[in-house]
């Protein structure tokens, strides 16, 4: 079954995070150890996270 448009972009947004993911990991080393953590814990605390994302998309 072809894909529609909405999921199609719905992908393309998942791509680009991954870009900025990959982003942030390529700039972590420049980082002090505690700009790591403050990062580390900011990204921990956005919401909504990755996990119920992927929850919502698997049980709708």
């Amino acid at each position: 079954m072809p894909l529609s448009g909405e999921a199609i972009r719905l992908m393309n947004y998942i791509d680009d995070v991954a870009v900025t993911l990959r982003r942030v990991l390529a700039s972590a080393a420049t980082l002090s150890a505690d700009e790591r953590a403050k990062v580390a814990e900011h990204l921990l605390n956005a919401r909504p996270s990755v996990d119920e994302v992927a929850e919502a998309l698997a049980t709708k």
